[in-house]
């Protein structure tokens, strides 16, 4: 076996960073991303789409928030899309909530292909799994769990708007809203959202199942399917459970006690009605987007607990985005462990890995820059209040889909920075960031130095 010849140089062995980038499977998962939206901007710009033309850049946003699963909108959606123009938008968030790779690696085996290691690598970035046997069964439980979730969820809102809207329209209403609550889109066939149904318990708790599953995560089911013991679940499925409840729990209560004698909120509802729109309003900024109660008359307390919830987001491998629930409960452990000068982090007798740390450290610091320069941006460019403009910019990095009412206001040149903060918050910061840092392993390592800190 030959090793190195003379003839060959160790410069022409090398890859060329041009074939290693066209290789990187974040770049093909953006790539992918990016054509269904360019896919979709161009079926929404279709006459027989809207019930009046929109212009490209506001087709471009439609289709970007889709796909990105955020729900922000520029034109409403009930009114300004037709029929056709809403079922692509419903199969835009269809699509971009499960992920591509879900529906290419079942489709692909239902033809009787195999996947190659180019597309195991691909879909194992996706899916955020670390090991590649498992992927096809991930696929094919993901695919299956989704669609007899939004079955259950569409038969029961079906019926409930059956005596409202009639059989045709309630069951498309159904079919629209399952699947953008399901994939924590918050695109609604209304410009008040859901507020007509602040105190409906049937619309109020099935809406807000669909997207707590759906941003929970895939894998945390996966388990909970396998095991069905606490005991024997994983560690991420476990603080990934504890995380979201105790997050909740504490915006719920939060929340009802800082706007109960708000008069343009909680005041005028009754005590079921205050518990209900505090539930909603607690659980629809990790990423769904949905809101049964005017955002823009929410206290200022309670929009800067809204910011926190839709900064961190939901879960890995869910259809929901932000920073993700574990993340911040690693940087929360990592703090506490430094505080009491622990040498390792732990939980659940486990001990986290270093690299996971700062892998979560990354992250953070990356959506906080992303964010204040969507901020900064946002401010040269809109005459709006700076809570709108940051509530705007976290809301879209976060895929969330709340507004305080700049979106629809927005200059050309603000509809583009939120499509860039969509695209960039649904495909994840560290994924944008693969491509400005490659991996390097130095052999040569220097002596460690302190630094002073704080």
């Amino acid at each position: 076996m030959v090793l190195w010849h003379p003839s060959v140089s160790p410069v022409e062995r090398k890859p060329k960073a041009g074939k290693k980038l066209l290789g990187a499977p974040p770049l093909i998962l953006s790539g992918s991303f990016a054509l269904l939206i360019l896919l979709g901007t161009c079926l929404l710009k279709l006459p027989f789409a809207t019930t009046a033309p929109i212009s490209w850049i506001q087709s471009l946003f439609t289709a970007t928030s889709a796909v990105t699963v955020t729900g922000l909108v520029v034109v409403d959606t009930g009114t300004q899309f037709t029929m056709f123009g809403q079922t692509v938008i419903a199969l835009l968030i269809q699509c971009g909530g499960l992920g591509l790779m879900t529906f290419a690696i079942v489709t692909l085996i239902a033809l009787g292909g195999r996947i190659g290691f180019l597309q195991r690598t691909v879909a194992r970035e996706a899916f955020n799994q670390t090991d590649a046997s498992t992927l096809t069964s991930t696929a094919k439980s993901v695919l299956v769990f989704a669609l007899l979730v939004e079955v259950i969820g569409m038969a029961i809102l079906t019926l409930r708007w059956q005596g409202e809207l009639g059989w045709s329209d309630s069951l498309f209403h159904g079919f629209f809203y399952t699947i953008s609550a399901f994939n924590n889109a918050g695109f609604a066939l209304s410009a008040d959202s859901l507020m007509p149904y602040v105190d409906d318990i049937t619309v109020n708790l099935t809406i807000t199942a669909l997207f707590i599953i759906g941003g929970l995560g895939f894998t945390v089911w996966i388990d909970l399917r396998r095991h069905r013991r606490w005991s024997k679940l994983t560690v991420y499925s476990k603080m990934m459970i504890i995380g979201t409840c105790l997050i909740n729990g504490v915006a719920l209560i939060a929340i009802y006690l800082i706007e109960y004698d708000n008069p343009n909120t909680l005041a005028p509802l009754s005590e079921s009605g205050k518990w209900l729109a505090s539930w909603f309003q607690a659980v629809t900024p990790r990423t769904a987007g949905f809101n049964t109660l005017a955002i823009d008359q929410l206290e200022d307390a309670t929009t800067a607990i809204i910011l926190v919830l839709m900064f961190i987001g939901g879960g890995s491998l869910s259809t929901a985005s932000g920073i993700k629930v574990v993340t911040f409960m690693v940087l929360l452990l990592a703090t506490y462990a430094f505080l009491r000068r622990d040498e390792a982090i732990y939980v659940y007798k486990r001990e986290i890995a270093r690299d996971t740390v700062s892998k979560a450290l990354a992250l953070s610091l990356i959506s906080i820059g992303m964010t204040w320069f969507a901020i900064f941006c946002l401010l040269l460019s809109e005459s709006a209040e700076m809570t709108d403009v940051v509530f705007e910019a976290v809301s879209a990095l976060g895929t969330v889909g709340l507004s305080r009412g700049l979106t629809g206001s927005l200059s050309d040149v603000g509809e583009f920075i939120i499509i860039f903060m969509m695209f960039a918050g649904r495909l994840g910061p560290l994924t944008l960031a693969y491509f400005l840092a490659s991996p390097r392993k130095k052999k040569l390592r220097y002596a460690e130095t302190k630094l002073a800190i704080g």
